[in-house]
């Protein structure tokens, strides 16, 4: 007797099942390379990180877990705490400044001023720059025998002097200085947008009440764009955390250590002065104190949009 078997025909609606299963899965497929990279490079590294400040690694890691004496070693060392306080003065600084001066262009844009589209990529340009480039083009203005002062004193006014690049106390402002040049065009940006989001009804009926055009922004604009402060603060309090190029660019540390940085010190402790247990420790003091930045800032967002 013979037996015959019959091959699966392929119905139309298994052919749809397949492929709304594949339209389905394509996005994860895509993403799950760049997820298992984000997973290994990123927080694998921080873990790695955070492992080798629990060891006595110095030149080479070494995978023998002793506790906590790195970070004691850190909070001992006089150059971790110039490199804490110098990140109050240029944190403070740049994020204060950054903002007023975003804010006060923005402002002064919003008036439907003549050539605001040429003005505002003036100002948004030194974004585009890099760390590196912004420090660089800063280090030779400043530079007493080459730049400012040396142009003004050819100029005719010889007791002017500007060394603030080479001055033990004053150098870490000419981070500020370079810093807030860079960022002030792109806060700028982020207030001009928030600006033109206000309801111009409001502002109308504010001003038909008598309210004066002070009183329309400090009671009614600017408590609006609360969100963009908020916003600005984040971004301007990492970018200030992780600074390490334009201080390299711009003073390489010095005069000394007067512009040390928590960056510059995790650098120079891990891969050149042989510290690298104490390297990690630094590393990671940075992330937990990103991390108080942002973790409220998303968990705010997060409950924002439960509501």
């Amino acid at each position: 007797m013979t037996v015959t078997t019959t091959a699966p025909i392929a119905t139309p609606e298994r052919a749809g099942s397949r492929a709304e299963w594949l339209q389905a899965a394509l996005p994860k497929l895509v993403l799950a390379p760049s997820f298992a990279g984000i997973l290994i490079f990123v927080y694998g590294f921080i873990l790695f990180t955070f492992y080798l400040s629990l060891t006595p690694s110095r030149f080479m890691p070494v995978y023998e877990a002793t506790g906590f004496d790195a970070y004691g070693r850190l909070f001992n060392q006089p150059n971790w705490w110039v490199a804490l306080t110098n990140l109050g003065i240029f944190g403070s600084l740049y994020i204060l400044i950054c903002i007023a001066l975003g804010l006060l262009l923005a402002i002064l844009i919003d008036q439907k001023v003549r050539g605001e589209g040429i003005l505002r990529p003036i100002y948004l340009y030194p974004m585009a720059l890099s760390f590196i480039v912004t420090g660089t083009a800063w280090k030779w203005f400043l530079n007493p025998g080459l730049g400012l002062e040396k142009t003004i004193n050819a100029w005719g006014w010889t007791s002017f002097k500007f060394g603030w690049l080479v001055d033990n106390d004053m150098a870490i402002y000419t981070v500020v200085i370079a810093g807030v040049w860079q960022a002030s065009g792109f806060v700028m940006a982020m207030f001009l947008a928030g600006l033109r989001g206000v309801d111009g009804e409001i502002l109308k009926a504010a001003q038909i009440d008598g309210a004066s055009t002070v009183n329309v922004y400090r009671r009614i604009v600017i408590p609006i764009l609360r969100p963009v402060f908020l916003s600005a603060f984040i971004v301007l309090a990492h970018m200030a955390i992780k600074s390490y190029d334009l201080v390299i660019a711009l003073t390489g540390g010095g005069p000394g250590n007067a512009t040390e940085l928590p960056s510059t010190f995790m650098y120079s402790y891990t891969f050149t002065r042989k510290q690298m247990a104490v390297g990690s420790a630094s590393a990671i003091i940075m992330l937990m104190t990103i991390s108080a930045v942002i973790v409220p800032y998303l968990y705010s967002e997060l409950r924002e949009k439960s509501r």
